[in-house]
């Protein structure tokens, strides 16, 4: 198996990279391991020095690894500088917060002394996606670099380039070589590497199905898992919305990075009593997104990752079509070169057709009217995902309502679903299990250690 680049604007083959070999994995994995018995020695309070070089660097490379990212997975260059941002300012919330997080909690018993430890797990395997190819990593290693673990990084196979840049950002930040390591593995070596045990732990975000295989793994071998699978987040417009906000935020929530995101929204449940004016206003918007070359400034939709997506996408939406959905616009991919698809809106969507019922990763936003609240919540709440989801709304009781009732792991109110260093980030039901960032994020990889002095 090789880990190809192929820049999705242009189809140019940018890297071709053999995987490692499973001697090499072997060897990688000795390394990480001693690291890890160095890194786990370092006090908390010496740690935050390491992490903050990072951030350092990050902040001054921001062109450079940005344009990695628009040319190896084709997100626009201004979303690929905004994510290197991120990926600094979450290393830097962890260094102002990790030492009071980790700190050991004193618990009143009836012994002179007790309460609870938070001591590293060891190397943790982390299986990311190409979506975001740096915040999905920083996400995960931010926390866990600050709690004491080491890293072993199996990262897509079509962004090789990103991958060996954060392993290399480490080195230079001066970690311990093995700290945070790349692996450039086949899908079929990662039983192997699950169940071997130097690996202490687990966690992956990707798809249902991945996250289904690796948690059997991991269970199946004893083994903390953290999954991050998909989600068909609704975007509920209640009857008191303020369409003038919540019309382009809805635009914006289904095209933010090419409308690639797990926490896209991608359904938009609207009561009857706005939903002519909404739709209208909607589609409109969606017309009117600049799609192109991610790299020009004016650019908001710039092309899907991969051949696969846009063929996958394409057929979701065909299929969809041929049941009875409606396209308001958009709906097909135009000639040419590059994985292109047009920002694209479907009402009328039949609950058996696929984009009824299937997630759908790119620029297609799926509209549904309701009678109510209630009912919207009820169709919210009818999927087998549960990652996020967003209430618009002037009705404080409305929103109160949605935030108790829909059954999910993140609820914004006249907002966007985003991932926030100070709340815990995951889902319910298919969309996984375990939480990232906020303190829960720096204490899943820990073992929990209760002690009591009499």
């Amino acid at each position: 198996m090789s880990f190809v680049a192929i820049n999705p604007a242009s189809e140019e083959e940018l890297v071709r990279l053999d995987a490692h070999t499973a001697n090499e994995i072997d060897a990688k994995l000795d390394v990480a391991t001693a690291a890890f018995d160095k890194w786990s020695r370092v006090p908390v309070s010496e740690r935050i020095h390491y992490v903050e070089r990072c951030a350092e660097l990050l902040e001054g490379e921001v062109p450079v690894i940005a344009q990695l990212m628009t040319r190896e997975m084709g997100k626009t260059f201004a979303s690929a500088k905004g994510e290197v941002a991120r990926c600094a300012s979450i290393m830097r919330y962890y260094v102002e917060h990790a030492p009071a997080l980790l700190e050991t909690d004193t618990i009143s018993t009836s012994g002179s002394r007790s309460g609870v430890r938070y001591e590293p797990l060891g190397v943790i395997l982390a299986i990311m996606p190409w979506n975001f190819p740096l915040w999905q990593i920083f996400r995960f290693l931010a926390p866990t670099l600050m709690a004491g673990n080491a890293a072993f990084v199996k990262h897509a196979p079509n962004v090789p380039g990103c991958a060996q840049y954060v392993e290399g950002l480490f080195i230079r930040a001066g970690f311990p070589r093995g700290v945070v390591t790349n692996i450039f593995a086949e899908v079929e070596s990662i039983p192997g590497i699950i169940s071997d045990p130097r690996i202490a732990g687990v966690t992956l975000t990707g798809s249902e199905s991945a996250g289904r295989a690796v948690g059997e793994l991991a269970g199946r071998n004893l083994k903390k898992c953290v999954l991050e699978l998909g989600g068909s987040d609704a975007f509920i417009v209640g009857a008191s919305a303020d369409l003038d906000l919540t019309v382009p935020m809805a635009v914006t929530a289904r095209v933010q990075n090419n409308g690639q995101a797990c926490i896209a929204a991608k359904r938009f449940i609207v009561v009857r009593s706005r939903a002519d004016e909404f739709i209208e206003r909607f589609t409109r918007g969606m017309a009117d997104v600049p799609m192109g070359d991610p790299m020009d400034p004016y650019t908001v939709l710039g092309p899907l990752a991969t051949k696969a997506q846009l063929q996958l996408l394409s057929d979701q939406v065909a299929s969809s079509v041929r049941d009875g959905a409606v396209v308001r616009t958009g709906g097909e991919a135009p000639a040419g070169v590059g994985y292109y698809y047009p920002a694209t809106v479907l009402t009328d969507v039949p609950e058996a057709s696929r984009a009824g019922r299937e997630e759908l990763f790119g620029p297609v936003a799926v509209v549904h009217v309701v009678d109510n609240l209630a009912a919207a919540i009820e169709l919210a709440n009818a999927t087998p995902w549960g990652l996020g989801a967003s209430i618009w709304s002037e009705d404080h009781n409305e929103i109160d309502a949605a935030i108790a009732a829909i059954d999910v792991g993140m609820v914004f109110a006249n907002a966007i679903v985003v991932s926030m260093a100070e709340l815990p980030f995951g889902g319910t039901k298919n969309s996984g299990i375990g939480r990232e960032l906020a303190q829960y994020g720096v204490r899943e990889f820990t073992n929990v250690k209760s002690f009591y002095v009499a």
